[in-house]
């Protein structure tokens, strides 16, 4: 089994809703899930649009990194998300990190994920899962990554279970 890093966000429609139901169905294919707080930003790429809310989740998986791929984008077509324009809005939107220390890069898939660096929404939830995790291109740990970014876009955190 592979320790998995899953970057998780959501600014269409009932967005809490989406977070919850999207860590509900990924509990079904990881064990000894954990969830970091929930982070409200402001929308990177295409900006004008709703803030998201953002969460990583880790957990094992025995799927192939293929497979857990394919299951992600069942879930997310489960939850109700719309194919509209890169980096639009989304009724939710799940994306593999890091699968183990794996490199892998093909048409469809890319880990870990080619942009981790560049934002803080997904760098302050990993490093409050795991502030020590080497990036295996980068070979530096989360926590330096986010003590080195330059934007910034959280607006505020909570808690999931408080919800």
């Amino acid at each position: 089994m592979e320790k998995v890093f899953l970057g998780i966000g959501s600014n269409v429609g009932d967005k809490i809703f989406f977070i919850k139901k999207a860590v509900s169905l990924l509990s079904e294919i990881l064990s000894e899930m954990e969830i970091a707080p929930l982070y409200l930003s402001k929308a990177v790429g295409f900006e004008k649009q709703p803030d998201f809310i953002n969460t990583v989740i880790s957990g094992y998986t025995k799927l192939s990194p293929d497979h857990l791929l394919k299951k992600i984008k069942e879930i997310e077509k489960t939850i109700g998300r719309i194919e509209r324009y890169r980096w639009g809005p989304r009724e939710i939107d799940i994306d593999i990190l890091f699968y183990g220390n794996y490199v892998i890069e093909k048409d469809n898939l890319i880990i870990p994920h080619p942009r981790i660096q560049e934002r803080d929404f997904v760098l302050k939830p990993l490093s409050d899962l795991d502030p020590d995790f080497i990036h295996p291109v980068l070979k530096k740990t989360v926590k330096e990554l986010l003590f080195n970014l330059k934007e910034r876009s959280i607006i505020l955190s909570f808690q999931l279970s408080t919800l």
